[in-house]
């Protein structure tokens, strides 16, 4: 062994010495490049500069100035790219990006201000249908007044002018509201041609005695003319123009205010949704099956899927989902991808004949217009989004419905379905209302109530969620508001007879559920089994169930045993999805040794046999740990 150090310290020490040697011989170069070689340099100029002509002299000379020059210009620019690295790096931060990206903006509003100058150029040579105003450039940027007919085009201050600019932009503003021309324009119209046909004697009275004279102004393409009498040489004052001016604009915006309100009562901002009334105008319901029982109303649901879709799920994942739908209307489908978590919600609407709304949620979800929409002031037309159209949909249907948010945790879920989680965590439905514009206008759709659309009782979201790195972790505020279903394997294929739909009102979904509850609540002794448990987290962990889980408890475990499950199983899987999931986002590897406690008191409390989900899921995060 002492042989193999001795080979190793012998060939390092040898790399070491040339690795050495390799960087003395660099700096002995750089040293007789710039420092001691200055002497041989010298020598070797005077050996041929005594010889020379005074023109080889001068060339000599300036040779000599420009290897000097090289190096002193390098090492100038160099030390300058130090200091502002230097200065970049004062405050700790690299600021490279930071004046890259001001430059670039710098472009672009410079590229801005300069469509602006060319767009002002246009409106302002359009003023009276006079002729064309050049393109004032700079001076865009540096008036904060709009140019006018008189400073751009010499010559150009009649009083006829100015009316026919005022005129002029009083019925281009006009045009630009979409309302009938010849019905908004009128008033305007009326109101601005006595004032045009007075103010034309500026152009025709200079020569005194009778006479007449025909004045005419364009607005709009309309020509308003005004026959005027002239006894004496009249002159009209620049207060008459003022005044004159004033009135033409007043009149155009009068006009303007009754466009706008005409638009008003006749403008439809919600094309999507009037679509849906006149959709639902003539429905007619189905006959709606209101006897089915819970148990039978799963069991066929699993045939309907096998049969029509050929999409098959145990009778485990088909009662969790029916026992989630009683607890809350936000359900998360979990699991590796191909088990089924679109296909479930899918086949399920089908079922039901009502098929749902599927949104694909994108990493550029923010806030709630991604899902709702917005209102456009310009166009007065709200952007309806397939979501808006699903929710406003569902408010006509008596049957359950579902919007599926596919892969809804590609962006941050408690960012755009924020406003939603809130909504739904009101305890009267009457509450469970959404803003989408201030006000109502007359052509609105029949079902929204002052500007706000109610989310429909008859409603499920049912999200499906991956967990990889391209996804976000889902809170605990939409966890404990959500019932989680894992799809961890698919169910074996089976046959089965052909099985049809089903037509259930959601007041008969309800009527089960409460059913269930009164058949199949809680018993006492899992009751106290449930508060040993909660007394030995909360101990131990810190970790307590909280109200709104209890509640979904009491309202899950009943559906799941009405739809065949037991009540261990029931409560086994909400412990373990609701309550110890919590230990995900917690510091576990210090109670790694507790964990094996816990495990050993749920065997102890509820049986060794029973509260596998839980168990198994224990395991699992203390083997992370």
């Amino acid at each position: 062994m002492s042989e193999f150090f001795k080979l190793a310290y012998e060939l390092i020490s040898q790399i070491i010495y040339y690795l050495v040697e390799w960087l003395t011989s660099i700096v002995m170069g750089f040293l007789k490049l710039f420092v001691t070689g200055w002497v041989a340099y010298i020598a070797i100029f005077n050996s041929y500069f005594e010889h020379f002509s005074l023109p080889l002299r001068i060339a000599a000379v300036l040779l000599a100035l420009l290897l000097v020059a090289i190096p002193t210009v390098g090492l100038v620019i160099g030390m300058r790219k130090l200091v502002e690295r230097i200065r970049l790096k004062a405050d700790h931060k690299d600021n490279t990006v930071l004046l890259k990206e001001i430059g670039r903006l710098n472009r672009q509003v410079l590229n801005l201000l300069d469509e602006k100058n060319k767009i002002l150029a246009l409106k302002v040579s359009s003023i009276g249908g006079m002729e064309r105003i050049p393109y004032v450039g700079a001076s865009a940027l540096l008036d904060d007044t709009l140019p006018t007919v008189q400073n751009v085009v010499p010559g150009a201050v009649g009083a006829g002018a100015a009316v026919g600019a005022v005129a002029a932009v009083g019925v281009d503003t006009l045009g630009g509201l979409g309302a009938e021309p010849a019905a908004v324009a009128a008033p305007a119209v009326a109101a601005v041609a006595p004032v045009a046909g007075a103010l034309a004697l500026t152009e025709g009275a200079s020569t005194p005695g009778n006479g007449s004279d025909d004045a005419g102004v364009t607005v709009g393409g309309a020509t308003l003319a005004g026959n005027v009498n002239i006894n004496a040489a009249t002159s009209i004052g620049d207060d008459t123009i003022t005044t004159a001016a004033a009135a033409a604009v007043t009149a155009a915006a009068q006009a303007q205010v009754q466009a706008e309100e005409q638009v008003r009562i006749t403008a439809n901002r919600f094309a999507k949704l009037s679509l849906v009334d006149a959709k639902y105008a003539d429905y007619e319901q189905p006959l709606f099956d209101n006897d089915i029982s819970l148990q039978l109303f799963t069991e066929n649901y699993r045939l309907f899927a096998a049969s029509q879709l050929h999409l098959y799920y145990t009778p485990e994942i088909v009662r969790r989902f029916v026992a989630g739908m009683s607890a809350s209307k936000l359900l998360i489908l979990e699991g590796i991808s191909g088990t089924g978590k679109t296909s479930l919600p899918y086949s399920f609407s089908r079922y039901l004949a009502n098929p749902c709304t599927m949104v694909s949620v994108q990493p550029s979800f923010r806030d709630r217009t991604e899902l709702l929409g917005y209102f456009n002031e310009f166009s007065k037309r709200f952007n309806e989004t397939e979501f808006l159209r699903a929710v406003y949909e569902a408010g006509y249907r008596p049957d359950p419905s579902f919007i599926v948010l596919d892969e809804m945790n590609l962006a941050r879920i408690e960012y755009y379905f924020a406003e939603m989680l809130s909504v739904l965590e009101m305890p009267s439905k009457d509450e469970w209302v959404l803003d989408l514009v201030p006000t109502a206008w007359p052509g609105d759709p029949v079902r929204l109530d002052g500007g706000k659309i109610h989310v429909p009782g008859s409603l499920w979201f049912v999200g499906t969620a991956n967990n990889d790195d391209s996804t976000f972790t889902i809170t605990d505020k939409v966890y404990d508001r959500a019932i989680p279903i894992e799809l961890n394997e698919r169910a074996a294929p089976f046959e089965c007879p052909i099985q049809p739909q089903c037509h259930v009102t959601c007041d008969h979904l309800e009527v089960m559920f409460a059913e269930a509850k009164r058949q199949h609540p809680i018993t006492p002794a899992t009751r106290q089994k449930l508060d040993k448990l909660d007394s030995y987290l909360q101990t131990r962990f810190k970790l307590a169930f909280g109200n709104r889980i209890l509640k979904q408890m009491n309202d899950f475990v009943p559906v799941y045993m009405a739809c065949g499950g037991t009540e261990l199983g029931a409560m086994d899987y909400i412990i373990a999805r609701k309550v110890l999931k919590k230990f995900e986002s917690m510091n576990v590897s210090f109670v790694r040794d507790e964990i094996k406690d816990l495990i050993v008191y749920i065997e102890k409390t509820f049986g060794r046999t029973a509260m596998p989900d839980s168990k198994s899921y224990l395991q699992r995060i203390q083997n992370l740990y």
